[in-house]
């Protein structure tokens, strides 16, 4: 497996929610990237299948959030990072995205790591909110036999209690001593799961403490779910960053 030499960040708002969303959020990591000089993958799934309540809002849906997608990818150049849920949908997804992320609570399915390794992308596996980092050895290895050509891993944080997590950044070096890239999902990890009366709650004002820790941990990139108006998005939304505050963050990641 080859690490990646430079920091990765990813970065688009949770779910696809409208062109127009997907276009702003793109505009602003294309000024980013340039004004930083640092390469940034976009990040939007095109289903949240594991969404709190039926009555949660899940996206377009995988053939027109793949068309939504792979017109970003066409306009501004990005590389593209979604998520699947069932196996059928890698081959579909890998004619658009370039790594194949595999959801937290997912993250044991074998079937679901064999499909994503099997189509030649980078394949990122969320840790899992029950597992150590010294367990996502197991899912790695998993990948790694199935001939993956590369897969990152990606911290978010360990249940603590009912509706709260926490982060052990011993995890990253953790995973470090046998997976070569480590990624921290800064957003993800400050969520309060079923907090918010049949949504997911948060505290977004924790995002850049948990980004700037796991700088000090070592991690090789991090994760950001951003979007213009983080009050009004159909989903994350309170772990969510504003997209006029990445940024500033960004800058001080990579000083």
């Amino acid at each position: 497996m080859e690490a990646s030499k430079s920091k990765i960040l990813i970065a688009g708002p949770c779910v696809i929610e409208s062109e127009e969303i997907l276009n702003t959020v793109a505009e602003e990591l294309c000024r980013l990237r340039s004004l930083l000089g640092i390469d940034i993958i976009f990040k939007s799934s095109f289903d949240k299948a594991n969404r709190t309540s039926v009555d949660s809002f899940r996206g377009p849906g995988l053939e027109k959030g793949l068309s939504m997608l792979a017109d970003i990818k066409e306009k501004y150049n990005l590389r593209i990072l979604t998520d699947i849920h069932e196996s059928w949908q890698a081959e579909p997804v890998a004619k658009v995205a370039d790594i194949i992320q595999i959801p937290a609570f997912l993250c044991r399915q074998t079937d679901l790591i064999h499909a994503a390794a099997s189509t030649g992308k980078i394949v990122n596996i969320k840790k899992a909110q029950f597992l150590s980092g010294d367990d996502m050895i197991y899912p790695y290895k998993k990948a790694e036999y199935f001939g993956a050509r590369e897969t990152w891993l990606t911290e978010r944080g360990n249940s603590f209690g009912y509706n709260n997590l926490v982060v052990d950044f011993r995890n990253i070096p953790l995973m470090h001593r046998f997976a070569p890239v480590v990624i921290m999902d800064c957003t993800h990890s400050v969520q309060r799961i079923g907090s918010g009366n049949g949504k997911t709650g948060g505290d977004r004002e924790f995002v850049p403490a948990m980004a700037m820790a796991a700088k000090a941990f070592g991690a090789d990139g991090w994760f950001f779910e951003v979007h213009p108006d983080p009050d009004k998005a159909l989903s994350d939304g309170p772990n969510m960053l504003r997209l006029d505050n990445l940024e500033n963050l960004v800058r001080k990641l990579i000083s």
